[in-house]
């Protein structure tokens, strides 16, 4: 809250159009706690506020709390919903709860919240992610992510090579949630995000849209007019640094001209928004069968979804 505070004080008049609380577990703290935290944020009016929450450490109590301090929306994280992929994904929750989580959201009255899953750990079967996909499906969400599994540099996933996923065993996997999210009634915006109308995120289009962004928390990252900044990782040293009244920023680069509207299309092309025509040649044929137009747009057809790396290093 000190940074919170000191930020408001420096920054002159704002509001946050959105806020999100993530990057970890933010459930894990009492309800009040994170309302106190969230108090301390002026917040403009239809302000979106998300929390993030393992299913195992949602309450009634929590969610009451939550609804009552102003946040609009949760982010439930589900990853999947066959008992054996959680244990190789080191999670521990139980399907169970993530059913008894949607209800006592919507029980609270939370009308839009997400169900966050991963695809393509070591030995999730086409069927079982099938089974997440429909299992998910059918606690109706307003809201699904599905994040295909990376591997980070310097994780125990990055050092295990037998762990590490396969390109074309992800793909079946997008096409299938692609084809069974479209038919219950959720609508693609970005590769990785499908909603029903009204209810798409609205903090993350800020990232996409290269909005501003502010940077409270360890290993959070703001964003101000092209210059980007990450905050210290570790907790001690963010704590330390507040409480020392110096700077948390850990690091920050700066992208000018060029750059920044290269980097503009490269978020933009992800979305259903799309890229200008200008932005691609559209007589290369490496695009065959990757793009379509739409009016004054280029957008990636589904197959380009699978391949929009490619179709990124082609923006011009």
């Amino acid at each position: 809250m000190a940074d919170i505070e000191r930020a408001r004080d420096a920054a002159g008049p704002w509001a946050a159009t959105t806020v999100f609380f993530g990057g970890g577990t933010p459930s894990l703290l009492p309800g009040p706690t994170l309302m106190r935290i969230l108090r301390a944020i002026p917040l403009a009016a239809g302000a979106e506020v998300t929390v993030e929450c393992n299913p195992d450490t949602v309450t009634a109590e929590l969610v009451d709390a939550y609804a009552g301090g102003g946040v609009t929306r949760l982010s439930l994280g589900v990853q999947s919903m066959v008992p054996s992929v959680l244990v190789s994904l080191g999670r521990t929750h139980e399907p169970t709860n993530v059913e008894r989580s949607v209800t006592l959201a919507r029980a609270a009255g939370f009308e839009s919240f997400n169900l966050d899953l991963i695809y393509g750990g070591a030995g999730e079967t086409i069927g079982q992610w099938a089974a997440t996909v429909d299992a998910a499906l059918a606690l109706d969400p307003p809201h699904i992510s599905a994040y295909a599994l990376t591997v980070e540099a310097g994780t125990p996933l990055a050092a295990d090579v037998a762990r590490h996923p396969v390109d074309d065993d992800q793909a079946d996997k997008y096409l299938l949630a692609t084809e069974r999210f479209a038919a219950a009634g959720l609508e693609w915006y970005e590769i990785s995000n499908w909603a029903r109308p009204g209810h798409a995120c609205r903090h993350n289009a800020v990232y996409w849209d290269q909005g501003d962004y502010l940077a409270f928390g360890c290993a959070a990252h703001g964003h101000r007019d092209g210059r980007r900044w990450w905050n210290l990782r570790t907790p001690d040293r963010y704590i330390e640094a507040i409480a020392a009244g110096s700077s948390p920023e850990a690091g920050h680069e700066r992208l000018d001209g060029d750059d920044r509207r290269l980097e503009a299309l490269q978020l933009l092309v992800r979305t259903a928004a799309g890229v200008p025509i200008s932005a691609l040649d559209l007589q290369d044929p490496a695009l065959e069968g990757l793009v379509s137009v739409q009016g004054d747009r280029v957008v990636l057809t589904v197959q380009g979804r699978l391949l929009a790396n490619e179709v990124a290093l082609r923006l011009r």
